[in-house]
């Protein structure tokens, strides 16, 4: 599944749930969880089961439940069970226990992921990645997580880099997608900017999104450039001629290029 953008949007706004159908999003998410107060809870879940039957979604749809350690968390699953929605986003999955229990509530066919954003989840990170069932993806949930750890303010995020790292690593390790956070400041062009290129670097497949105002900058950050682009069918070629054939290096406009460089070319433009 593409992602590089993932749209929260409150399932109990009607407006928002009409515009997330016509968004350039990967994925839209209608959220029953930090968006809606507990007094809505039940109109939000009604209102997602809802705009789910009724369709019309250009990017993938996906729900974020409430926790199942929530009045409202086993409900909501027992309720999209019987929607055609394409993913269910868990919060605050801290065990491969946990993931058991989500994937066999789901409905036949949906995905699921995982948000890492509590300092136990960190903990057993392999536990859960590792863990069999529906899960597909890994999400950093960085507002809770530093929270939690207590961690100071920083622009670079710097006391979250190493678990940036690891669960990148751990998605990795076992096939699953991997999902950045959200970034809070929507006026702050240049800082999400900034943060996006960051999660690109540190191996993320696109990023969390509260506003609409993201989606252009995530797809931009997280897809490939013109230049990748030209560049991966310029190794692809090269391997290609007769004089590459069985060749483990060879040369690409004066740079050394290896067959697992090859591997990455073909896979981003499998990926287009």
């Amino acid at each position: 599944m593409r992602a590089r953008s993932v749209l929260y949007l409150p399932a109990s706004n009607e407006r928002a749930v009409a515009k997330a159908r016509t968004l350039p999003c990967d994925v839209a998410v209608l959220d029953l969880e930090d968006a809606v107060a507990p007094e809505m809870k039940l109109e939000a879940r009604a209102a997602a089961v809802t705009a789910a039957r009724e369709g019309g979604f250009g990017p993938r749809l996906g729900v974020r439940i409430n926790g199942l350690d929530t009045p409202w968390g086993a409900d909501d699953l027992a309720a999209l069970r019987n929607a055609p929605v394409d993913l269910i986003v868990a919060p605050k999955v801290e065990s491969g226990v946990m993931v058991h229990a989500l994937s066999a509530a789901l409905r036949p066919g949906a995905a699921l992921w995982a948000m890492i954003e509590t300092p136990r989840a960190l903990v057993d990170l392999k536990d859960i990645a590792e863990a069999d069932g529906a899960l597909s993806g890994l999400m950093m949930g960085v507002n809770d997580l530093a929270k939690d750890l207590k961690t100071g303010a920083a622009p670079d995020r710097e006391p979250l880099k190493p678990w940036l790292a690891a669960i990148v690593a751990h998605a990795r390790a076992n096939g699953l997608s991997v999902i950045d956070g959200v970034f809070n400041r929507i006026k702050d062009e240049a800082g999400f900017a900034a943060e996006c290129a960051q999660g690109r670097l540190y191996g993320f497949d696109g990023k969390s999104l509260i506003h609409p105002s993201q989606i252009e900058g995530a797809n931009a950050a997280f897809g490939a450039s013109r230049e990748e682009i030209e560049w991966a069918r310029k190794v692809i070629a090269a391997f290609a001629a007769p004089d590459a054939d069985g060749l483990g290096v060879i040369r690409v406009e004066g740079e050394m290029v290896e067959r697992l460089h090859l591997e990455q070319a073909q896979a981003l433009l499998a990926s287009l």
